[in-house]
């Protein structure tokens, strides 16, 4: 049997009356790179924000390792990782020093482990050469993969990332492309992934979950969803999907 990462139980969100989730419901699996995918205001980001515990669900309930995100929100966000939207760092400090400030919010460590996490998570992203660097002159490859190496800090399980390949160049997103199956493999991490990039994500994922106006309207693996598209391209199974054909 399947080992469920994430449960999204009929979660709906309501802001000022309007209504930006309604009644959404989807798993994701131990070992997933899962697409989360549907157009401009759809309700993705949204949706990822009640994941994390940054906004709270109007209805429905969220389990992350079978723990409930608003009553057990501590435990249950233990082991997640999540770049939601741009990472956010202070510019004209470097790398390193970014991310040995953000250790600190680990109060269970030591500040001598805290550093070695800090130099450990630099070294799978590959960022220890430029590690003394300030974070200004870094490419937006390089800062997505600061922002990976942030999340890397209280050893997740799981990361959530929305957008991570915005405005990246192929070789920017072809590294991070690598990054993620390198930690998929190698520190048995499951990902869900918000991106417009279906090309990007039909070379990433192994299942996708499809939402619009709010409401999912698919979900299953990714040899299901390119049967639908007769090209076998992701693009055209989307367009399909989302309007109803």
């Amino acid at each position: 049997m399947l080992n469920k990462k994430i449960e999204v139980k009929n979660v709906s969100k309501k802001i000022r009356k309007r209504t930006i989730l309604s009644h959404v419901s989807f798993d994701v699996y131990e070992g997933d790179i899962c697409g989360f995918i549907g157009p401009n205001g759809a309700g993705k980001t949204t949706m990822i924000r009640v994941m994390t515990n940054l906004i709270s669900p109007t209805e429905g309930e969220i389990n992350i390792n079978g723990l409930n995100v608003v009553k057990e929100r501590k435990t249950a966000l233990l082991k997640l990782g999540a770049i939601v939207e741009e990472p956010i760092f202070f510019p004209y400090m470097s790398g390193r020093k970014n991310l040995r400030n953000l250790a600190m919010l680990n109060p269970g460590m030591s500040k001598a482990k805290q550093r070695e996490k800090v130099e450990e998570v630099l070294k799978i992203v590959d960022l220890q050469p430029r590690a003394d660097d300030k974070v200004k002159i870094y490419s937006l490859g390089m800062k997505q993969r600061l922002g990976i190496a942030q999340a890397l800090l209280n050893n997740p399980e799981i990361i959530i990332l929305d957008e991570p390949a915005n405005g990246l160049d192929p070789m920017g997103m072809r590294e991070l492309r690598e990054l993620i199956f390198k930690l998929q493999k190698e520190k048995k991490i499951t990902f869900l992934i918000s991106s417009h990039l279906l090309d990007e994500l039909q070379q990433l994922c192994n299942r996708f979950v499809v939402v619009n106006e709010g409401k999912l309207i698919w979900q299953g693996s990714k040899t299901e969803f390119e049967c639908i598209g007769e090209s076998g391209r992701l693009e055209d199974a989307f367009i399909k999907i989302v309007s109803g054909c």
